[in-house]
């Protein structure tokens, strides 16, 4: 299991575009992916629970991956996240 922070880059923060492309990448995975707060944690899989976050600019998210291929799938949502969602 791999637990880490991630800070939401783009103006927009985590809304319906950027959310659509989290998804995306992240159900490439067979690992469970997480993301939240500690009130908070959503499958990253599902766009309506990552919506439900509300994650504006500069929020500051916990990333929680477990699975075979968690190492994989850190590393390619580390990359969307470094190109702020392909925005900006």
């Amino acid at each position: 299991m791999i637990s880490t922070t991630i800070t939401v880059p783009n103006k927009a923060g985590l809304h319906a575009r950027a959310a659509a492309k989290l998804v995306a990448t992240a159900s490439r995975f067979k690992s469970q992916i997480q993301l939240g707060t500690d009130e908070r944690m959503v499958d990253a899989k599902s766009i309506l629970s990552l919506m439900l976050l509300a994650a504006p600019l500069g929020s500051v998210l916990q990333l929680v991956l477990d699975g075979a291929d968690e190492q994989a799938a850190l590393e390619a949502i580390r990359l969307l996240i470094d190109q702020r969602f392909g925005e900006d």
